[in-house]
């Protein structure tokens, strides 16, 4: 690990000055993900922010939705009873997500900006686009089991890691951001870029900006909203694949639904045509497959992936079933 320098911001004004004065300076709450990273040589920022002290760890409901702070732990997320009892694909996200100790320290703000976990990125050996511009894609002709099947590109197929992220695209969140040229307020749909050709620009954050909250809306399906992930072991490992759903009922008449995916593609995916398939018709099981087939019909899998067409299939028509009572 290179020597670095470290600062404690008084307030967020603060955090993004000391943030622009140094090219290359990282925020750092928690740490859980960012520690490693430069352990392992894989990020070197010259100077390290913290912002625990900022006083955006709140969470709060209004008649307008949820608001939770930047720097709010996903433990203290996923227990807050706002989000158990009205938006539930939120905690049961973020309850699948790494481990109790990791839950504990984490923020949610890191949580949505955690770097993929291709082993190939994350050994500075290996040749790759994300962590060198320009030196090519390991994970293309290598082992690619954990990788992406839609979004991907010549230049990257690395999937999206955050079980949160996915949860809140279905629920069509915002991100609200601080930076030099002061508020804006991000669609989670816009947040995060595919790879095309520059894999390592990741999201639209501009530098020095900061993540101050994320707002979820009141919306009919966000109550009877679920997450399903499905991983090689029972805790502490990333999705292969997921799925989170929201869905608005009247009997078995679908009035609105919303379906995001992870484990599947290089950002949360949102699967407008597979939502199509069902909005405003009867749930049943002919239908579900019909969306299945819609979320997956372009899908570019290469022979250690291929698997995961026919299981986020499987995993949709599950997740689906259980919450239409659909047998």
């Amino acid at each position: 690990m290179r020597s670095f320098s470290y600062v404690v911001a008084r307030d967020p004004d603060d955090a993004v000055r000391e943030a622009r004065q140094t090219s290359g300076a990282s925020f750092i709450a928690g740490g859980t993900d960012l520690l490693n990273l430069m352990k392992d040589g894989v990020q070197q920022p010259p100077r390290l922010i913290d912002v625990n002290g900022l006083g955006l760890a709140g969470i709060t409901e209004s008649s307008t939705g949820l608001r939770i702070g930047g720097l709010a732990r996903m433990r203290h997320v996923a227990e807050h009873p706002a989000v158990r009892n009205r938006f539930p694909v939120l905690a049961e996200a973020l309850l699948a997500s790494a481990s109790p100790q990791v839950r504990n320290m984490a923020a949610i703000g890191g949580n949505l900006l955690q770097r993929n976990r291709c082993g190939y990125f994350r050994d500075t050996v290996a040749v790759c686009n994300k962590r060198v511009p320009g030196s090519g894609c390991s994970a293309l002709e290598g082992w690619n089991r954990g990788h992406a099947v839609l979004g991907g590109s010549e230049s990257c197929i690395a999937t999206h890691p955050s079980d949160l992220a996915v949860a809140l695209t279905a629920l069509d969140a915002t991100v609200h951001v601080l930076g030099p040229d002061g508020v804006r307020r991000i669609p989670i749909g816009e947040f995060y870029r595919r790879p095309g050709s520059t894999p390592h620009v990741e999201t639209a954050l501009r530098p020095a900006e900061l993540i101050t909250a994320v707002e979820v809306p009141r919306h009919p399906v966000a109550a009877r909203s679920r997450y399903l992930k499905l991983r090689d072991r029972a805790t502490f490992e990333f999705a292969v694949v997921s799925v989170a759903a929201a869905v608005d009922l009247r009997g078995r008449f679908v009035r609105d639904i919303r379906l995001a995916f992870g484990g599947i593609a290089t950002t949360p995916w949102r699967s407008a045509e597979a939502e199509a398939e069902l909005r405003g018709k009867e749930l049943t099981v002919a239908r579900i497959e019909q969306a299945g087939r819609a979320l997956v019909r372009d899908a570019k899998p290469r022979p250690d992936n291929e698997f995961k067409v026919e299981l986020v299939q499987r995993a949709l028509a599950e997740l689906l079933s259980d919450l239409g009572g659909v047998r």
